[in-house]
């Protein structure tokens, strides 16, 4: 039986595995360390997926005070199609809202549609009205 809790900071180096071997996610700077930065700054926001003890699913969830923001949902392969990744993604939505939250935003890229499909099938609506700009600070490392 799979069950979902927070994602902790002992959860670290196993998301970052499931993440590493997970098509369409992206690690720009995503160190232990600012992993662990992200889950102290955003703390009841984020969440793992457990089946008998193996993490199968994690989501870091992430506000600037007005949004939430979803970063890296995945789910294993072995586990995908069972409901997992809504699940985890309500549960971050649901945290959103209880601490005043009034949208939530997530990035997907786009040489990833089955997770456009995904997030179109689970209510998401693609955004069309912006355009997202970035700057890089630091190099990737």
């Amino acid at each position: 039986m799979t069950e979902i809790g927070p994602f902790t900071a002992a959860d670290i180096p196993e998301a970052l595995a499931l993440w590493r071997v997970t098509e369409g996610i992206g690690l720009f700077g995503d160190s232990p360390e600012a992993i662990a930065r992200t889950l102290e700054r955003s703390p009841g926001l984020s969440f793992v997926a457990r089946d008998g003890g193996a993490m199968v699913g994690c989501v870091l969830g992430t506000h600037d005070g007005r949004r939430g923001y979803l970063h890296h949902l995945a789910v294993a392969r072995s586990h995908r199609g069972r409901g997992i990744g809504r699940a985890l993604a309500e549960r971050c939505v649901a945290a959103f809202a209880a601490a005043g939250l009034a949208r939530c935003h997530l990035f997907v890229q786009r040489d990833n549609p089955p997770a456009v499909e995904f997030w179109r099938h689970a209510g998401w609506a693609e955004r069309t009205d912006v355009v997202m700009m970035s700057k890089t600070l630091r190099e990737k490392g």
